[in-house]
């Protein structure tokens, strides 16, 4: 397209698309007008000349992908979507920021037809859009072949100073730098305006300078309005090897006689009056609202037919393919649809009652290599821990700037870890899992919580979960992470106690459709009597009996007392058992190495394996106390941490803190006579390190 010819109609194209934006916010009385006022020119560039995508087939797999990574512009991408045609009613855009809308504040995927990315929190789309490019390179390395190029799409995004100035973005660019991903381009609003005020309150370096440091294309726009230059900038992004930065130089809040320019307009409506000014500015009659003139909304849905016009040629290539490779296509059908292919558990490790133990991250790794040959959309790796979190699909290769292989170095980089497996699995076609120490999980935290919010289907490997990893000292030793994790709506946590249930937590992850935490031992530990048979579906089940309370000829009778515990601290519970049995009191042993996916099972298995007549109960876990009253009750004990651990081999650190079978025994005999325990935690040391806050004695 010439955009010398026909100025006022593309002014027209562009200025719809900030009245969209001014008089959604106006409406909800709530929202951030300024960025999209700005953003508009290149919006409007990029979407009607650059952007193949289909907006009445969403989820075509080889469109190109739009992540917004300045959330706060919503208005933007609503405006962009209706304007194009995706299924996104007028009425919606109305609703802005109201209960129930499809035009909530931030945007958010699997909500509102054509948003590819849940964003909001700064720099999450940058990682984004850094993921969804490595999977477009993975997966057309697998599928294309010699003709059939079937895989072959861009990923764009919109990003703002904010999400520049956070760690993640940083991150994100300098491992997509290495990884020379040539198919990502940004368009950076440059437009010197932050929540506070201006950038160089805060922010002096040449960002320009710092992208082409990482191995970034870099380039400029002078003036945010011309839509030729951002059209050639783009043109030339598009045509370069590696991935390109745009910085546009904006005015937020464009148009606006009193609050162009100034952060007036970053985050509250224009109010009524300069919303009249403004738009007179641009033209337009005042009185109007959510008016979209007949040349302009023509000019953006002409989407509508190209799109499908994209869609019918790629099905024609697509038959071609499939005639010519049946077995690729099926596979890309199936990976696309996310269904598992028949017998893909097969393989899974078991370890048979007797058998020699090890450590659950080293179960681990052998469930990875069973389901890495079983699930070739099995893809990930660690942030410069595989050999310590075993997370290597041995023989499968590097992801690297030459090569396309399946263990992704993600290098010191947990929070964009986090970040890039969700545009992973946001693309669609992989399960992608990343691994880093437990402790490190809060490095990550902000990721994860996208992940458990959107319901990505993303695995954590989290090793060293606990005091058990021994002189690596508290700084290592996450103590307070699991209930942190627990607290997170959507997410899974399992911490499997032996080799059989950390395969079986393996499955559940494959299984699950969201996001799963794997929190797994560095140390060994001993497969335990009978999981090899009952885990599979104990795990899955979020919770079940692991041994049953026995009177003293051996027969199964009503529990006297129920120790509850997970990971490395079920086979003490177990050797308590014993103890507590030569004193005459049966004890039931219960494993409880998912809490969310056993909270949601029928009441009767609940009920089965905690029956809420047996209150003499004791949890066992080496972390702090927070939540086990859910499953003790007022009437049981909680054997915690509730402090920091200390630089010591892990069997010191367990006899010390009290996290052995006679120490659980002594409890358990309290609770069984009645005594109110309550917690049972560690007091602190006082010495430097060592932690100041305990609960109990």
């Amino acid at each position: 397209m010439t955009f010398s010819a026909d100025p006022a109609g593309h002014r027209l194209a562009v200025d719809t698309i900030r009245t969209l934006a001014i008089d959604g916010v106006q409406q909800a009385n709530s929202g951030h007008p300024g960025a999209p006022m700005g953003m508009a020119p290149m919006a409007y560039v990029l979407w009607t000349q650059h952007l193949r995508h289909a907006p009445t087939h969403p989820g075509w797999i080889d469109r190109d992908r739009f992540v917004l990574s300045a959330g706060h512009a919503s208005m933007l991408l609503y405006g962009l979507l209706h304007l194009t045609g995706y299924d996104l009613p007028l009425s919606e855009l109305k609703r802005f920021r109201q209960l129930g809308s499809l035009t909530p504040g931030h945007p958010e995927q699997g909500l509102t037809p054509g948003v590819e990315a849940t964003t909001g929190p700064l720099g999450q789309g940058v990682a984004n859009a850094v993921g969804m490019a490595i999977a477009e390179r993975r997966l057309a390395a697998e599928m294309n072949r010699p003709g059939h190029t079937i895989v072959d799409h861009r990923t764009f995004g919109i990003c703002s100073d904010g999400d520049l100035q956070e760690g993640i973005a940083s991150e994100a660019a300098s491992l997509a730098g290495h990884l020379g991903l040539g198919k990502l381009t940004l368009l950076y609003d440059d437009n010197g305006i932050q929540l506070d005020g201006p950038t160089r309150m805060a922010w002096s370096e040449d960002v320009l300078a710092r992208f082409a440091a990482y191995g970034w294309d870099v380039r400029r726009v002078e003036d945010g309005n011309d839509l030729a230059a951002i059209d050639a900038a783009l043109t030339a992004a598009i045509a370069d090897p590696r991935p390109s930065l745009i910085a546009v130089r904006t005015t937020i809040g464009f148009g606006s006689p009193n609050k162009a320019g100034s952060q007036k307009s970053h985050g509250s409506p224009l109010g009524p009056d300069e919303v009249r000014l403004t738009k007179e500015a641009y033209g337009w009659d005042p009185d109007q609202t959510f008016h979209l003139p007949e040349p302009a909304l023509a000019r953006f849905r002409a989407a509508v037919p190209a799109g499908e016009q994209r869609v019918a040629e790629w099905e024609t290539r697509f038959a071609a393919y499939a005639a010519a490779f049946p077995a690729e296509a099926a596979e890309l059908r199936r990976r696309v649809a996310g269904t598992l292919p028949e017998g893909w558990d097969a393989g899974l490790p078991s370890w048979p009652d007797g058998a020699d133990g090890c450590a659950t991250r080293q179960a681990s790794q052998a469930s990875i290599q069973a389901l890495g040959a079983a699930l070739p959309e099995l893809f990930g790796g660690a942030a410069d821990l595989s050999e310590s979190n075993l997370t290597d699909i041995k023989g499968a290769g590097e992801l690297s700037a030459a090569e396309a292989g399946r263990n992704i170095r993600f290098g010191v980089r947990e929070h964009a870890m986090g970040g890039i497996a969700n545009g992973i699995a946001l693309h669609g076609g992989f399960l992608p899992y990343v691994a880093t120490f437990l402790t490190f999980s809060d490095y990550m935290r902000g990721s994860v919580r996208i992940a458990a919010l959107s319901g990505h289907h993303v695995v954590y490997v989290w090793t060293h979960d606990s005091i058990g990893l021994g002189e690596d000292g508290p700084t290592h030793q996450p103590v307070e992470q699991i209930a942190a994790l627990r607290a997170m709506p959507g997410l899974s946590v399992v911490r499997p106690g032996d080799p059989n249930e950390a395969a079986a937590a393996w499955a559940l992850a494959v299984e699950e459709r969201g996001p799963v935490a794997l929190a797994l031992s560095r140390q060994k530990l001993p497969v335990l009597p009978g999981t090899a048979a009952a885990a599979r579906e104990g795990v899955a089940r979020g919770g079940y009996i692991l041994a049953e309370a026995a009177g003293p000829d051996g027969r199964v009778v009503e529990p006297a007392v129920i120790l509850i515990a997970t990971g490395s601290e079920l086979h003490l519970a177990l050797a308590a058992r014993e103890l507590l049995a030569a004193d005459g009191i049966a004890a039931r042993v219960v494993s409880l190495p998912c809490q969310e996916r056993f909270a949601a099972q029928p009441r009767a298995w609940r009920d089965a394996v905690l029956p809420p007549a047996i209150r003499a109960r004791v949890s066992v876990e080496a972390g702090v106390s927070f939540g086990w009253e859910r499953w003790t009750g007022t009437e049981g004990a909680i054997i915690a941490l509730d402090r920091f651990g200390a630089s010591a081999p892990a069997g010191e650190l367990l006899e010390r803190f009290g996290f052995t079978p006679a120490a659980i025994a002594a409890v358990a005999r309290r609770v069984h006579a009645g005594e109110a325990v309550g917690i049972v935690s560690a007091a602190p040391d006082h010495a430097p390190g060592a932690g100041t806050h305990a609960k109990g004695a």
